[in-house]
């Protein structure tokens, strides 16, 4: 029996576990270099972590099952994640059961639990959230989905492997129907992280926040791990895009040289992906709520043309 994919698939968990918080703080250093204010350093998303888990958890009297269930299940649905996106290797043993769509299934859990966990409390600020969310959720699935079976169709396969495995043999490189599947993944990964212009993750102000809304009432361990799961998530998306566009350097070969250097290749691409999110960031500014629909209807719609495109020209 062959080890090799199964440590391969436990490095990539436990480096997305490892990298996630440094990929935010190497985001939230740029942003401070590009708007001239001091960082607080690489590792400050470590130190945050380490200091609400060492925090008591503090409950409502009405808190249910529920509110404390959805941190660890947010937080196992990214790490099951993080296992299924190829990073490392494409021989990996969850990609022959999971594909794309498991992958949006469990993103969709996660956020279901979370919403369901702003409204448990009954407090007014987690059913705006909620709601919010709810909105968001139900225009960026379709339009991801949309993306991704773009992708799927120049592979002949949902499977991640797969794809990544056709688009790094060069077969489907130049080709319309990925440059619009491309525009629609980049708009629709701000909107699913919650970064500008959808959400402002920096915020607490009552009339922009989404997501915070939510996870108000959480204290403690549970929001170390909400907000661990939430750096994984914005890690996740960046890789994914990496791997369905830019595949080279993952390791095919299954070798332990190669996946040495698919590692480094994937700490090159995420530090390449932060520059990219801060360079958008800063050069725009939080939507209004109502103005979203227009935004993730054009990621739908780049979504859609991309499709249309493969049919009529390929």
């Amino acid at each position: 029996m062959n080890l090799y994919p199964f440590i391969t698939e436990i490095l990539q968990i436990l480096i997305i576990l490892a990298v996630s918080p440094a990929f935010v703080g190497w985001v939230r250093m740029l942003k401070c270099w590009l708007q001239g204010r001091t960082s607080a350093g690489l590792f400050q998303p470590y130190r945050d972590i380490m200091k609400l888990f060492a925090k008591d958890v503090i409950l409502a009297e009405n808190a249910s099952w529920i509110f404390r269930l959805t941190p660890y299940l947010v937080f196992g649905t990214a790490t099951l994640a993080g296992g299924i996106v190829p990073m490392l290797s494409l021989d990996l043993p969850l990609s022959a059961s999971a594909d794309v769509i498991v992958l949006v299934a469990l993103f969709a859990i996660a956020r279901f639990f979370t919403a369901l966990a702003g409204m448990d409390i009954g407090t007014a600020f987690g059913g705006m959230g909620s709601s919010r969310e709810m909105t968001i959720a139900s225009l960026a699935e379709p339009a991801m989905l949309m993306a991704i079976f773009t992708i799927s169709l120049a592979a002949r396969s949902t499977s991640l492997s797969q794809i990544v495995q056709v688009i790094y043999s060069g077969q489907s490189v130049l080709r319309p129907s990925l440059a619009f599947a491309f525009i629609a993944f980049v708009l629709i990964s701000l909107a699913e992280t919650g970064r500008i212009p959808v959400d402002n993750p920096a915020t607490h102000l009552e009339l922009t926040m989404i997501h915070e809304a939510m996870i108000l009432e959480y204290s403690g361990r549970h929001l170390a791990l909400i907000e661990w799961a939430g750096m994984m998530k914005l890690a996740l998306f960046m890789a994914l895009g990496a791997a369905l566009f830019f595949p080279w350097g993952i390791d095919a070969s299954n070798t332990a040289t190669g996946a040495a250097l698919a590692f480094l290749f994937l700490l090159l691409k995420l530090a390449a992906s932060g520059v990219v999110l801060v360079l958008i960031e800063t050069g725009l500014a939080k939507m209004r709520l109502f103005r979203l629909t227009e935004f993730l209807g054009s990621a739908f719609l780049m979504a859609t043309l991309g499709m249309l495109s493969f049919f009529i020209l390929e």
